[in-house]
């Protein structure tokens, strides 16, 4: 029987910053950027050569760390196979109170069962980053303590050989894969990757509000001026606000009637439309 995954707030996270593992003095700065959750990251952020220093600054700053910021914070280790896989999952252990680990380059459901079982009770966060790792996909969602999926979009590219338009329309089998897996192996909605134009407003809305209207449920950031965009764009317009409110307006009026909104008939799914919309509004941005 495998050990149920530890409650977690990163379940409702819409914004995961990265800071390298490597450079403690921006882990507090992350923590205050306003960002749900901090990814300490010890693996594309880091030099190869730097690997140990990464995991020693971790270990240290990890006791200067209230309960709280430790709860919002995930390690991004490196993937299995590698070099220093073992020695980032015997980091782990001595993270007491860690919220999350990000599994890069996932492709087995073996290799998420391994981290259980080193950390039973952690939630994983594994990163889809390969054509290997789409054709897992059902196995990995289904693994031991996945919190949620995450897409590694510019590595799938790189993988399967890629060139991408600046609407991305060619990863949307992909996007469309993550979310239907998510819903039927229950989990937190998926993590969509990252915008890589770090001074780009317009560009981080709209790639924000794509992963909205696909369903995702948060956004990789890599820079702390992104994560006000990232909730923005995950955040009900006003219009919708609007909308929702009538809505449940009109339930409570009808006394468990039929009843419409706008001409049109409101049923199950729109009610819970409604009130997700109104959920996210509550969040702060």
């Amino acid at each position: 029987m495998s050990t149920p995954v530890q409650p977690s707030g990163l379940a409702s996270a819409r914004s995961f910053l990265f800071v390298p593992g490597q450079r403690p003095e921006r882990f507090g700065k992350a923590l205050a950027s306003g960002a749900d959750a901090v990814i300490l990251d010890l693996e594309d952020a880091v030099p190869l050569t730097s690997k140990d220093d990464a995991r020693t600054a971790i270990a240290m700053a990890w006791t200067n760390l209230t309960g709280p910021e430790r709860a919002r914070l995930l390690v991004r280790i490196n993937p299995a196979g590698t070099p220093w896989h073992a020695q980032d999952l015997a980091l782990l252990q001595q993270l007491v109170g860690l919220g999350a680990v990000m599994l890069p380059k996932a492709e087995s459901s073996r290799a998420i069962a391994d981290i259980a079982r080193v950390c039973p009770g952690l939630p994983v966060l594994p990163l889809l980053e390969s054509a290997e790792g789409f054709a897992q996909l059902d196995d990995i969602a289904r693994a031991p303590q996945v919190l949620r999926l995450g897409l590694g979009h510019i590595d799938l590219q790189a993988d399967i050989g890629m060139a991408c338009g600046p609407d991305e329309a060619e990863l949307a089998p992909a996007r469309w894969a993550l979310v239907t897996v998510t819903r039927r192996a229950r989990l937190a909605p998926a993590v969509d990757g990252v915008t890589t134009a770090t001074n780009d407003a317009s560009a981080l809305l709209r790639d924000t509000q794509r992963s909205r209207r696909f369903g995702f449920g948060a956004k990789l950031c890599i820079h702390p001026n992104q994560v006000a965009g990232v909730h923005q764009g995950f955040a009900p317009t006003e219009t919708e606000r609007d909308w929702a409110e009538r809505v449940l307006a009109a339930e409570a009026e009808a006394g468990g009637g039929a009843f419409s909104v706008d001409g049109k008939m409101v049923d199950a799914p729109v009610l819970a439309l409604a009130r997700q919309w109104l959920a996210r509004a509550a969040s702060p941005v």
